[in-house]
């Protein structure tokens, strides 16, 4: 039975099979995440958020498993008890733990919101709506909680425009040397937000090269936590440069833990997941901005973000950790 009791329909397209089959694997690691996480926390505020987070990961597993058997597909393996060690002791600060909440639940967002616009059936349409309107009501949740911890930023104000301008030039030639134009409200807004998701990468790629078991493992984490670091500073010269302020980092957030939280599988494919998401949102900055600049910032940044994927999936598959997706029939074969 579906989440509003009605009778589940018996077939899967590829969009569809593909909007379930990623849900389970994120929420799978959300709901190792998020364990670990409930039994290092000391804020009430907070873990109340972390509590409510895993709830609503272990329902979301639960109903696709039922999607997916009813459509004789097997759900992948994901992660399980395996994957986490709810006995490590603390590697990030409670409002970190936070932070990184309210990014995750900002990227389900996104993907409820896709998957809604690219599958047929009703009833998934209805279980995706209700995952965005879950996921909405959390994010509020969080974004008000954080509003009261002093390590929280958020995207900078411009003033208030007097009358209606229109623009003389796009820039787009005039801006790779010489003065620039202002950034405009969309620019401003792309360009904070992926600091903030490239400084959240840096941290957490910190943190897993401190802890990761695998010598590739840790290697890896340590040149992307490198590469983060230098994409992020890229993004904040640009707010700098308008006088704007920049996002706060997390670094010094993570304490000095050596015990792995995580499998490395587990971190592996957050890393994967992180990188996907980060050419998504670059490639959403680069369309929105009309300064040549921030455009040969945003190729500079997503060159990193493809170069990161290419050895994420390489570690992931030598290690026999990435699950193959159903595919169509080889006719060639």
């Amino acid at each position: 039975m579906g989440i509003f009791g009605k009778k589940l329909d018996g077939s899967l397209n590829s969009a569809e099979l593909s909007a379930l089959w990623h849900q389970y694997m994120g929420d799978s690691m959300a709901i190792c995440v998020y364990k670990y996480f409930i039994n290092v926390v000391t804020d009430k505020k907070i873990k109340s958020i972390l509590e409510d987070s895993l709830l609503r990961s272990e329902n979301h597993t639960s109903q696709i498993t039922a999607y997916l058997r009813n459509s004789t597909f097997q759900h992948p393996i994901g992660f399980t008890e395996n994957d986490v060690n709810l006995e490590a002791p603390r590697l990030f600060s409670d409002q970190c733990l936070l932070f990184y909440s309210k990014l995750m639940t900002a990227h389900g967002l996104t993907a409820y919101s896709l998957a809604l616009t690219n599958i047929d059936r009703k009833d998934l349409q209805d279980y995706f709506l209700e995952c965005i309107v879950s996921a909405k009501e959390l994010y509020q949740r969080i974004t008000g909680l954080s509003k009261t911890y002093p390590n929280f930023t958020t995207v900078p104000a411009v003033p208030p425009s007097k009358k209606i301008e229109f623009t003389d030039t796009t820039g787009m030639l005039s801006n790779l040397a010489g003065e620039k134009r202002p950034l405009n409200i969309s620019e401003i807004s792309s360009v904070f937000y992926n600091s903030m998701k490239t400084g959240l990468v840096r941290t957490l790629s910190l943190a897993f090269a401190q802890v990761a078991e695998y010598d590739d493992v840790r290697k890896f984490m340590a040149k992307n936590a490198e590469l983060a670091g230098k994409d992020a500073d890229s993004l904040d010269t640009i707010l700098r440069q308008d006088y704007l302020p920049v996002p706060f980092k997390w670094d010094a957030e993570i304490t000095e833990s050596t015990v792995s939280p995580f499998s490395d599988k587990l971190m592996m494919f957050h890393a994967a997941f992180l990188v996907n998401t980060a050419l998504s949102y670059y490639g959403a900055g680069a369309g929105s901005s009309l300064r040549s600049d921030l455009n040969v910032t945003y190729q500079k940044v997503s060159l990193h973000a493809a170069q990161a994927g290419a050895l994420c999936y390489k570690i992931l598959v030598k290690h026999r950790w990435l699950e193959q997706q159903p595919q169509s029939v080889n006719r060639n074969a």
